[in-house]
């Protein structure tokens, strides 16, 4: 079982875990909008979910800016940032950083993603700062949780991971 701290205090994961190979389930969030959506709505070769627990903290902030970032040349990318934030507050974050054209969605009314994936901090009710990859069968190929919520994930990881795939789609 993976240990996630958060603020050096250990919290308790809940939801179903997901395995590399594992079909990604298909879930509900809510848009900026508050248009309900879906993962199967996403039609990319690959799909990068990237969890935070708040874009309202340093951590999060850097992580959404940096995937957003990262992916930006791969046109068969799509990147999608969850959190527990109110679609409101994602909405004005993206506005006050110029990112009005990345997805973001909001678990904080029924959790369906965090309880599909296995993020959920139940201590807290946020999402464990984690990021999944997946192909274009939309099988589950990189995986990875920050052992402390305020730690950052390994983006040069991620980024050659990302490379290995799309050469070998």
């Amino acid at each position: 079982m993976m240990s996630v701290t958060f603020g050096g205090n250990k919290v308790t994961l809940e939801g179903n875990k997901v395995s590399l190979g594992d079909k990604a389930p298909d879930f509900e969030a809510l848009d900026t909008s508050l248009t309900p959506v879906k993962l199967s709505d996403f039609d990319s070769e690959f799909i990068v979910i990237s969890v935070v627990p708040s874009l309202d903290t340093g951590v999060c902030d850097f992580q959404t800016k940096r995937f957003n970032k990262l992916v930006t040349d791969f046109d068969d990318v799509t990147l999608i940032t969850i959190s527990n934030d109110l679609p409101f507050a994602q909405k004005r974050w993206c506005g006050s950083e110029g990112l009005d054209n990345i997805v973001t969605l909001s678990d904080h009314k029924d959790l369906d993603f965090a309880k599909k994936y296995g993020t959920l901090m139940k201590e807290n009710r946020l999402l464990a700062r984690s990021l999944f990859v997946l192909d274009k069968d939309r099988e589950i190929v990189y995986k990875e949780f920050a052992p402390e919520a305020s730690e950052h994930l390994n983006y040069e990881k991620f980024v050659a991971e990302l490379e290995v795939l799309r050469r070998n789609s």
